[in-house]
């Protein structure tokens, strides 16, 4: 569904990402594991369109991505809500350019507030929402569009551990039910198994692809349980191998 082919993204001298290949299939979830500066945030502003000054090709259903888009949703770890907005029309606002009559976006605000469990806040301002409520929301606004794939940069990293695992099981409900493809960042090697189908492991110097890795455990997954422990060394034992081993400079420097 998604393909990204020998993607380069340098700011000046320094390379963001080299030679990145990434392949995300209908209604998968994937997550991006990385130390911070591997590239991971880059790789996601050029899927999402908000940065196009890279070599390379990323498609989107066999058609390359060009500028920003419905059909791609995308959460920051902050949520993002314009403060003078209520919730409503915090989620609202992303349907103001869509071809739809106002009645059929009234229906999809109101379908999309349900689904993160909001119902009853549609008039509740940012700063009456908690940071969890908050974050709903901007999934919500993600959501509302009826978006092909769904971007997630870290969107759970501020909340506290309570919230944050509670919010994993959410954006599991809303990936099954939404049957939407989804792409996560997340420095939380545990948050990555617990959620993905695959995880996707970066290094920096420069920012690139260093394994792919399927998670075979049956939903809902254990944290407890051996084989997932197991999985976690694994991945770590990527990261530590990636922290170790080098691509020489003069492979990647312009």
């Amino acid at each position: 569904m998604l393909e990204a082919r020998n993607v380069t993204r340098r700011f000046g001298d320094f390379v963001a990402l080299h030679d990145t290949a990434l392949d995300v299939g209908e209604g998968e979830f994937v997550t991006i594991v990385g130390a911070s500066g591997c590239g991971k945030t880059t790789l996601l502003r050029l899927i999402a369109g908000l940065d196009q000054d890279y070599t390379g090709e990323i498609t989107l259903n066999g058609q390359r991505i060009v500028g920003t888009s419905l059909e791609r949703g995308i959460v920051f770890q902050e949520p993002r809500l314009l403060p003078w907005l209520d919730l409503w029309d915090n989620i609202a606002i992303a349907l103001d350019n869509a071809p739809l009559s106002n009645t059929a976006k009234k229906e999809a605000v109101a379908a999309q507030i349900a689904l993160v469990g909001l119902t009853g806040f549609e008039r509740a301002y940012p700063s009456a929402l908690s940071g969890g409520m908050a974050q709903r929301a901007a999934i919500a606004r993600a959501l509302v569009g009826h978006p092909s794939i769904l971007l997630l940069d870290e969107p759970l990293g501020a909340l506290d551990a309570i919230t944050r695992m509670r919010l994993q099981e959410e954006l599991l409900r809303i990936w099954r039910h939404e049957g939407v493809s989804m792409i996560l960042v997340t420095h939380d090697v545990e948050e990555a198994i617990f959620l993905s189908k695959k995880i996707v492991v970066m290094d920096s110097r420069p920012g690139r692809v260093t394994a792919n890795i399927a998670v075979d455990l049956p939903m809902p997954r254990d944290r407890s349980s051996a084989d997932f422990g197991a999985l976690k060394r694994k991945i770590f034992d990527a990261l530590h191998d990636n922290a170790a081993v080098r691509l020489p400079e003069a492979e990647y420097a312009i």
